[in-house]
């Protein structure tokens, strides 16, 4: 049976050019890049040949500016935590929205468990942040404001410009998590005018377990880890060489493929939208319908719950999602969408389709062909489904 993998926010395939790339600094230049002699000289030069590839693509003027971390969950535990232990002498407030992924939404909860104030602003029906009430939230003790780029569930892009723009002008730090926008939508971090940026390779065509952190110049921040002088003394750790070097070459690539790649999942992606309504009652479209991630797709169907959907699909030979992959595995309806004011037995029938290069329409045909079958037979066997048909 034919795989057709539609999860690619959760993960994506390594790129063949990506783990070419990496190869060599797992056999011969497998040195420890804080070494002095040849075989350490080697590694650092690899290290330092991707933060100078992921510093241009952010559009930074320092390449120190850039922080290499385990991937984005560490790098948003040190853009929160970080910046909120460095400046508790100047303030104890935060604030940050109530759909954030977990990576930024637990160490805000943590963080209040020290005593800090936490404001998570409302969302409107779309996953769009409430510029009003982030101007209403800030206080003379707001220290940092945390805002994602777009969200991985929905694929809503939030107005992180105009953010900025009330941010600053209050002198109040802003951390944007772009772990989802990198490789999606452009990103160029002066244009965005943020402080801090996250970032993660296995969203973009590289390795799992790397990722970076953009923290411009100037910006106080106390390391989460107590080790040695890596980083800068920002991130103790022996360097994961052989994953910062694949975390280069995959942004160099999404680079080159920034203009074309995104249209083409967009049509893809609308392709599945008006297959699926065209074939499928009682089916509603979950984030903005068109400031949305090219490659997202979320909606809802009606009198059913996600799970099954995924199971009958898998069984298809079609790999999707009923939202954050971290959160896999929990019965509790998606945070995102209670926000966002969805009915929550309609939020339970959610199914996330996220899109990657190697997908075709032919793939998206096939989805289409399989996907109202499942439906139908599924709603058969829903009392909610009968109940509102006013079938016995």
């Amino acid at each position: 049976m034919k795989r057709i993998y539609l999860d690619h926010n959760a993960t994506t395939p390594v790129d063949p050019e990506v783990l070419e790339a990496m190869l060599p600094f797992y056999k011969e230049s497998f040195g420890n890049a804080s070494s002095v002699h040849e075989f350490g000289r080697t590694a650092r030069m690899g290290v330092e040949d991707a933060r100078e590839i992921v510093y241009k693509f952010l559009g930074t003027h320092d390449s120190q500016e850039i922080v290499f971390t385990s991937g984005g969950t560490e790098s948003d535990n040190l853009a929160v935590k970080g910046v909120a232990h460095a400046l508790k002498s100047k303030g104890n407030h935060i604030i940050t929205s109530s759909i954030e992924h977990h990576a930024v939404f637990n160490p805000c909860k943590f963080l209040e468990g020290e005593g800090f104030k936490v404001t998570y602003l409302p969302v409107d029906e779309f996953g769009v942040v409430d510029l009003n009430a982030l101007k209403d939230a800030v206080t003379d003790k707001t220290i940092l404001v945390s805002i994602m780029m777009a969200n991985n569930e929905v694929g809503t892009i939030e107005p992180i410009e105009e953010i900025s723009k009330i941010v600053k002008s209050k002198g109040i730090v802003f951390h944007t998590d772009a772990v989802q926008g990198v490789g999606k939508i452009p990103v160029n971090v002066d244009k965005l005018g943020v402080d801090l940026l996250s970032l993660s390779g296995h969203k973009i065509y590289g390795p799992k377990g790397i990722g970076a952190l953009y923290i411009r110049r100037g910006v106080k921040l106390t390391p989460i880890l107590q080790g040695g002088h890596h980083e800068r003394k920002r991130r103790p750790g022996t360097e994961n060489v052989p994953g910062i070097v694949g975390l280069g070459k995959a942004v160099e690539l999404v680079g080159k493929n920034l203009k074309k790649e995104p249209e083409k999942l967009k049509r893809l992606r609308d392709r599945l939208h008006y297959g699926i309504e065209k074939t499928i009652k009682f089916t509603k479209l979950n984030g903005h319908p068109t400031k949305r991630l090219p490659n997202t797709l979320n909606i809802s169907f009606e009198y059913l719950e996600g799970e099954s959907i995924l199971l009958n699909l898998d069984m298809e030979g079609v790999a999707a999602s009923t939202g954050s992959a971290c959160t896999s595995g929990s019965l509790e309806t998606s945070h995102v969408l209670i926000s966002m004011h969805v009915d929550t037995a309609i939020a339970q029938g959610s199914i996330r389709f996220s899109l990657g290069k190697e997908n075709t329409e032919e793939e998206i045909d096939y989805v289409i062909k399989v996907l109202p079958p499942i439906i139908e037979r599924l709603r058969k066997m829903s009392p909610l489904y009968h109940g509102k048909q006013g079938v016995n």
